[in-house]
């Protein structure tokens, strides 16, 4: 099952798992009137296609105002994003997600992903994680920790120690 940012944030708001605020958008009308129900004064336009590298294909635009967060919306709905996880002529973006901003103090990565091979869950997660995973995971793979989840025994209290450390929480 392949789910987009918006859907996996409503999951994780339902679970009372902290997320920023944000509302999908399949026009540019849409997206402005989602910035102004989110108010504030920043806003994330981000393209909802199943790929990572979308910060640096441009799928995803910092807005100051909900002009910017409708011309963001234009620009990218109806159009194909480009990644190096995607085909060559890229993914139709019908949805865009528009989520309020927030300041950064640091990325990091985690996701979860089943394992074929090993017939598991895994974890991955890393400190030097965002928009550069992939550029991480080529040049300093050492960097990512991987954690394999045993089904018959769940996630580990060692296991979530050991991926706080990593994480340097």
């Amino acid at each position: 099952m392949n789910l987009h940012e918006y859907q996996s944030k409503q999951l994780f708001a339902e679970y009372h798992i902290p997320v920023p605020k944000g509302l999908p958008a399949k026009t540019a009308e849409d997206a402005a009137q989602a910035a102004h129900q989110l108010g504030g004064e920043l806003w994330v336009v981000k393209a909802q296609v199943h790929a990572g590298g979308r910060g640096k294909a441009g799928g995803v635009k910092l807005c100051r105002t909900v002009d910017e967060v409708k011309e963001a919306a234009t620009q990218m709905l109806g159009q194909r994003l480009v990644t190096p996880q995607t085909v060559a002529e890229g993914l139709p973006i019908n949805v865009v997600f528009v989520e309020e901003g927030s300041d950064i103090d640091r990325e990091l990565y985690f996701s979860m992903l089943v394992d074929r091979d090993a017939r598991r869950v895994v974890m991955m997660v890393s400190s030097a994680g965002g928009m550069n995973i992939e550029e991480v995971a080529e040049k300093t793979p050492e960097k990512i920790m991987t954690v394999e989840i045993n089904p018959a025994t769940g996630l580990m209290p060692y296991q979530s120690r050991l991926m706080a450390f990593a994480l340097q929480l």
